[in-house]
């Protein structure tokens, strides 16, 4: 345990972005199996319809380092290659 008082702020702030990283991750991670179903069901319409969703996921925890930037255009690019791949 943390003896300091910073130690103990610092404890209390990594807490807190734990729970808010662990709750972004989930959301694209949701967002992307939900792309992953649809497509493997054949339903491509509805696939592309739910890419502003995945992008926008993505994005956020991009922005707030729950991923890393380049991590997020990877995924980004592979749900848009897996779309395109079973669209013809």
């Amino acid at each position: 345990m943390p003896i300091t008082k910073s130690a103990k702020k610092a404890l209390r702030q990594s807490i807190k972005r734990r729970a808010r990283n662990l709750k972004r991750k989930e959301e694209f991670k949701q967002a992307v199996k939900e792309v992953k179903k649809l497509v493997a069901a054949g339903k491509t319409k509805e696939a592309q319809l739910l890419i502003p969703k995945v992008y926008k996921a993505l994005d956020k925890a991009a922005k707030t380092g729950a991923i890393k930037k380049n991590a997020a255009a990877r995924r980004k690019s592979r749900i848009a290659k897996l779309i395109a791949k079973n669209k013809q």
